[in-house]
């Protein structure tokens, strides 16, 4: 079983991807979930989705200067038309072989590549893996809301991850940021302001 499907790959760079889904798709993804995308069976990238971008088009337009848009014609625009809806996925490492890295990929996915929410099993398997390598990746992305990518994250990591790991990701954090105040401070705010469960056990399936 590859899991729940999200969408396909519009396109592709070293860095991220952004992948195209229906309105339909979108009650799985989350901003901060993990994701993987295969490319064969030896071989799949992981990621972190950074932005989830729903646009307009022209019945849209239309519908949103009337006072009193009836309930069936919404729920007809979300569900039967294909509502443009694209995720914005940050690479966090990749798995070859068995083997997980925290590097980027050696290769980019291709388009209509089919994009997978990473099950809590799948998320321990990458994030027990190394010593929090894969936090570079978010910590250099300056185009984006590092602090709260961070905290969404570690509050869906804490589903698959036990409390220790936790802790020791956040201790990392501070020491990769002790040399930027600012960013640091953004990111413990945002993290003061997460839930995480009162224990974990990491034995989500």
């Amino acid at each position: 079983m590859n899991g729940l499907e999200i969408g396909r790959l519009l396109r592709a760079g070293n860095t991220g991807c952004v992948v195209g889904c229906r309105v339909t798709q979108l009650g799985a993804p989350a901003f901060g979930g993990m994701v993987r995308i295969p490319l064969d069976d030896a071989y799949q990238v992981f990621g972190l989705i950074t932005d989830i971008h729903i646009a307009d088009d022209g019945l849209v337009r239309q519908l949103v200067t009337y006072e009193d848009v009836p309930a069936d014609v919404i729920l007809d625009n979300r569900v039967n038309r294909n509502v443009p809806v694209e995720i914005s996925v940050l690479f966090v490492g990749f798995e070859q072989a068995g083997r997980i890295s925290h590097l980027l990929p050696p290769s980019p996915p291709l388009t209509l590549d089919v994009m997978y929410a990473c099950s809590p099993g799948e998320m321990r398997t990458f994030l027990s893996s190394g010593r929090f390598g894969y936090l570079r990746h978010v910590l250099r992305s300056l185009d984006l809301p590092v602090g709260e990518l961070l905290a969404a994250h570690l509050q869906q990591a804490a589903v698959a991850m036990p409390a220790e790991w936790l802790q020791a990701a956040m201790q990392e954090l501070i020491t990769l940021l002790r040399d930027d105040y600012a960013t640091l401070m953004s990111v413990l705010g945002a993290l003061s302001d997460i839930h995480l469960p009162d224990s974990t056990t990491g034995g989500a399936r």
